[in-house]
């Protein structure tokens, strides 16, 4: 369940009557996720805690967010918290190595290596800027075009306008940061 979009009280009394009619449903448990349970108000997340409380012994509720600080502390006190680590670049970029090669992409290491640092740790990012990047530049991902698309300032350019500052040609440093701009 999608708790950005189903935020409200009726969203939550919906799911305490969904709770409870399912229990002749065939199976062991039923697990209900709510993803971004930070985006609940807080009339929804009080409606929430009765059912949370105290469920039925057949209901696993999942409560996903990236921001705890978010969710009422009555909330938090009857859960287990599990943190997960960001993922680090380099799994990142050997992931989207063997996509690119199972799907015959051709691209440069270094736009994988960009890809994995834009997405800042999420995997879920980084395949949704990998499949932006493809199909931007028709399966073959280069530097050039990746951080064009992702509107990342190339190390040359970085350095091209350190360089003219040093040599005091400020005037050229300015130029080209207006062209960025």
């Amino acid at each position: 369940i999608d708790a950005a979009s189903h935020n409200k009280v009726d969203d939550v009394r919906e799911l305490n009557d969904s709770v409870n009619f399912i229990a002749s449903s065939p199976g062991k448990k039923r697990v209900f996720i709510l993803d971004e349970v930070h985006m609940l108000s807080n009339a929804a997340s009080n409606a929430f805690l009765k059912t949370l409380e105290e469920p039925p012994p057949y209901v696993v509720f999942i409560l996903a967010t990236t921001e705890k600080n978010k969710i009422l502390p009555t909330i938090i006190s009857r859960c287990q918290i599990y943190d997960f680590n960001r993922i680090k670049e380099a799994e990142i970029v050997e992931y989207l190595n063997q996509i690119c090669k199972k799907e015959n992409i051709e691209f440069e290491l270094a736009a994988l290596n960009l890809i994995a640092r834009k997405s800042d740790g999420s995997m879920r990012d980084s395949l949704t800027i990998l499949d932006r990047v493809v199909n931007y530049s028709n399966n073959k991902i280069l530097i050039k075009e990746t951080s064009i698309l992702l509107n990342i300032i190339d190390d040359d350019k970085y350095l091209e306008i350190v360089q003219k500052t040093q040599n005091g040609n400020l005037v050229n440093a300015i130029e080209i940061f207006n062209k960025l701009s």
